[in-house]
């Protein structure tokens, strides 16, 4: 990547990592999608510690982006398209806190845009948009095997079933 291109990060959890992850590698203008945990007590917590809900982590994407390619807002707003917000701890089969809706902010900044297009999001549902706004606190990476799980995985069975629905989703909200 170009050492003279500014990026910044957003933090956000729509349930399992791997189809957050696989969605926003797609968007123009984001550099880099990292699979991790955030939101919990235990340092360095391991998958098999988050899948057992008791760390009090969501499993999450941090997304580097170029502002200048893409904005903040259009990140947020994708982020309504590819899961289901009004669900509390739970995307489709995936139950458990580990799997909630959450926008982790890094500034004031980010938490105004968050607010703002959560507020803006929860007229195209019908049920209350459940989506946690909190302060980032740290990041842990997920353990290797995660990172771009769909990109090397396409043809796993979650992959096919559930990964690739979002992601096409978003195929569909980037072809608007």
């Amino acid at each position: 990547m170009d050492p003279n291109i500014k990026t910044e990060t957003l933090v956000l959890g729509g349930g399992c990592f791997w189809c957050t992850e696989g969605a926003y590698e797609l968007v123009p203008g984001v550099k880099t999608v990292v699979s991790g945990y955030s939101g919990g007590a235990r340092k360095n917590p391991t998958y098999e510690q988050i899948c057992t809900g008791t760390t009090g982590h969501a499993e999450v994407i941090r997304i580097e982006y170029d502002p200048a390619e893409v904005t903040l807002e259009r990140l947020l707003n994708l982020f309504w398209v590819v899961h289901d917000p009004t669900t509390l701890n739970r995307q489709g089969n995936d139950h458990g806190t580990q799997y909630r809706s959450v926008i982790y902010y890094a500034n004031d900044a980010q938490k105004a845009a968050a607010e703002k297009a959560k507020t803006e999001a929860q007229a195209k549902f019908s049920d209350p948009i459940v989506t946690e706004i909190s302060p980032l606190g740290i990041f842990y990476e997920a353990e290797e095997y995660h990172q771009d799980y769909f990109r090397k995985n396409p043809d796993a069975g979650y992959c096919q079933y559930v990964v690739k629905s979002k992601v096409d989703k978003m195929k569909k909200a980037l072809a608007k």
